[in-house]
């Protein structure tokens, strides 16, 4: 397993897993949670899909079963085929995601384990011409990763927009389909091993569904009747009010039977008028008894073949009367599936109104909630000297390019020149005037890039790239040198060590730490680096290390209290700060200081909030933390300010602090 995935917890990788994970995550998962799933796209190819309908089961590989597993029977599903690029459906889920129900699955004679042992079994819940790409592409554009990739995840809006478009396409039982589909008719029912059937339902049609239904195949039989069909496949809620139409349909039923009667009378035919009511029931095909049994007047012998003629109709119309059922039986489920979601729908919101009228008075009386001012480059004049610099990041909707000043005295933002690129898991620095922002990555794929950002002309100028692309990695500058330090692509953890001499004009692999450390905190003081934190590809990391120039070496300090990754570290008054971050469960508000004349680690007043991921910065003796991810989807929207002797206070609540995944710096650091 990549280090990359255990380093990401599920408490904080909904948008961002696919940088937060494994790099075979990004491509394989969104990660929904259970309650998000709506449905899940399996994939096929010609030489597969045949025994994945046979057999009634799905499979993907191992890498997708951090989704499979939550799925549950009843939760619909799809199948996509890579060898004509289109989706089949609509099938449901008949058991639990599982791994290796068929450990030999899809092999060429089962002599070596299955390549996609994420597996659930699956029946059919309406059986519907295949989309094109297309056609379904626009349903799942935001699961789209690649021009011909996508997450198979999907979640119930986007489920409901497939169902949609595969619904009207739904093929009427006794039509004709693609070849490849003809298998599906075994399958529209569960597997035997999570519905039992029952032996009256597969062996005995009642004579009341006869009557009801065997009109439909017979006035099929007529060019100018076939919209009878059309109706009768149509959702049962359109009959509602319409017992003359099926009185008219009944009175042709019997008509038609007549009309066959009597032309089987003119053509001297002869059927037994005892008829098995079983044999009625299970083929409606009439069994002729011993001639000993026979109604007076019929004879011995007859010519069976108009009689057998007669009895493929009978028969016939009995398999069509079938289908019928099982058809609207279909559609009577999906009606009430419809009418649940609507009802759902509504409530939901109601619900949202009501929320939004509370907000709304709750605004007009709340007066600690300060209002953001934001004001275009021209009209706003910040001081440097209480401001940070806030770089890319996520706010909840998108991955951000932005650069921007935030005045924590007036609670006002600048915008500025973005980068040249989305980036977030970044790390920055500030050297000889400019701001250098290096590594991190775009949500899909690691940089190996960097930018330097020039205040006085607002412009951005692309530097040496690093050694190998890399996110979540921290930086410092140190004896006129750039350091980026550790972090991770994903897939493995860094000890490396790079510095960017800018005489050279290249980055330099230099002394590399004594552990592997992905999402840490560095920080230079009095001409030293410290190391803090992150995730080793096993686990969390409470130790710490210096790099002295001087001796050209790391040696470990004393180890924090606490577990940490994607935490934050600072300078003040000439101690380090280690805040908040992640100890392997949760993310934690605590606060740890370390006294490098003591060589101890002791516990500070916590945060307010907990929170990793997030930005901090000192300005006028002071630490300022801003955003950050503190559960799952929830995103920090609150700056908090910590003094000395003081502790923390809330400063605002508002929208420029709700981002995540970014880099900040003072102003006025150097």
């Amino acid at each position: 397993m990549g280090a990359g995935k255990k380093a990401q917890n599920s408490q904080y990788r909904r948008r961002s897993s696919s940088l937060s994970n494994s790099s075979a995550t990004t491509v394989f998962g969104r990660n929904l949670e259970k309650n998000q799933l709506g449905g899940v796209v399996f994939g096929c190819k010609n030489n597969t899909i045949r025994e994945c309908l046979s057999k009634q089961l799905f499979g993907l590989p191992t890498q997708h079963f951090s989704y499979v597993k939550n799925i549950e029977p009843g939760l619909p599903l799809f199948l996509f085929n890579y060898s004509d690029r289109k989706l089949h459906g609509i099938f449901e889920a008949a058991s639990n995601g599982k791994m290796s129900i068929d450990p030999y699955g899809w092999t060429a004679n089962g002599s070596e384990r299955t390549q996609y042992p994420a597996q659930v079994q699956i029946c059919v819940r309406l059986q519907c011409q295949p989309l094109s790409e297309d056609k379904f592409r626009h349903a799942i554009a935001d699961n789209y990763y690649n021009k011909n990739l996508f997450w198979f995840e999907l979640d119930h809006a986007q489920t409901s927009k497939l169902i949609s478009l595969l619904t009207p396409t739904a093929i009427v039982p006794g039509s004709s389909v693609p070849h490849h589909m003809l298998n599906l008719a075994n399958v529209s029912q569960p597997p035997p091993s999570y519905e039992t059937l029952r032996e009256s339902e597969q062996f005995t049609v009642l004579e009341s569904d006869v009557e009801q239904y065997t009109h439909a195949s017979v006035i099929s039989e007529s060019a100018e009747n076939d919209s009878t069909i059309d109706e009768d496949i149509q959702p049962l809620d359109t009959h509602l009010g319409m017992p003359e139409a099926k009185q008219d349909e009944k009175n042709l039923i019997f008509l038609k039977l007549k009309q066959l009667s009597l032309n089987s009378k003119r053509q001297n035919l002869s059927l037994p008028d005892y008829v098995n009511d079983t044999a009625a029931a299970n083929n409606m095909c009439p069994i002729e008894k011993d001639n000993s049994e026979a109604p007076a007047g019929l004879e011995k012998k007859v010519d069976p073949s108009p009689s057998l003629e007669y009895q493929y109709d009978i028969t016939q119309l009995v398999q069509e009367v079938k289908e019928l059922t099982a058809f609207k039986k279909m559609q009577t489920e999906r009606n009430s599936y419809l009418e649940q979601k609507l009802k759902e729908a509504l409530s939901e919101i109601q619900h949202l109104r009501d929320r939004c009228t509370l907000l709304e008075s709750a605004s007009n009386v709340t007066t600690h909630v300060e209002k953001t001012l934001t004001k275009s480059s021209r009209e706003l004049h910040l001081d440097h000297k209480d401001s940070l610099f806030l770089i890319g990041g996520f706010d909840g909707e998108s991955w951000l390019p932005s650069m921007d000043m935030y005045s924590t005295s007036q609670n006002a933002i600048k915008s500025l020149k973005p980068m040249s690129s989305i980036r977030s898991y970044a790390s920055v620095v500030q050297f000889n005037g400019d701001i250098y922002v290096f590594g991190g990555g775009n949500g899909l794929v690691w940089y190996d890039t960097v930018e330097s950002y020039n205040p006085i002309l607002d412009n951005w100028t692309l530097c040496p790239a690093l050694n190998q692309k890399k996110g979540s990695l921290s930086g410092a500058v140190l004896d006129k040198k750039i350091f980026a330090v550790g972090g991770g692509n994903g897939v493995d953890c860094f000890s490396d060590v790079e510095m960017l001499d800018l005489d050279i004009g290249r980055w330099i692999t230099t002394r590399s730490m004594l552990e592997k450390r992905f999402a840490l905190a560095a920080v230079e003081l009095n001409g030293v680096l410290y190391a803090t934190g992150g995730f080793d590809g096993n686990d969390y990391l409470n130790s710490a290390e210096r790099f002295d120039p001087r001796e050209h070496s790391w040696s470990k300090i004393p180890s924090m209290n606490t577990r940490r990754g994607c935490h934050s570290l600072v300078v003040l008054n000439e101690k380090l700060y280690t805040l908040g971050g992640f100890d392997g469960s949760a993310m934690v508000p605590s606060l740890e200081v370390f006294d490098p004349r003591l060589g101890t680690w002791m516990m500070g007043e916590p945060m307010n909030h907990p929170r990793g991921y997030f930005a901090a910065a000192v300005i006028h003796e002071s630490i300022f933390v801003i955003g950050g991810v503190k559960s799952g989807d929830n995103i920090v929207d609150t700056v908090e300010n910590y003094k000395e002797g003081q502790g923390w206070q809330e400063t605002c609540r508002t929208s420029v602090a709700k981002r995540c995944f970014l880099s900040a710096i003072a102003c006025g650091h150097e």
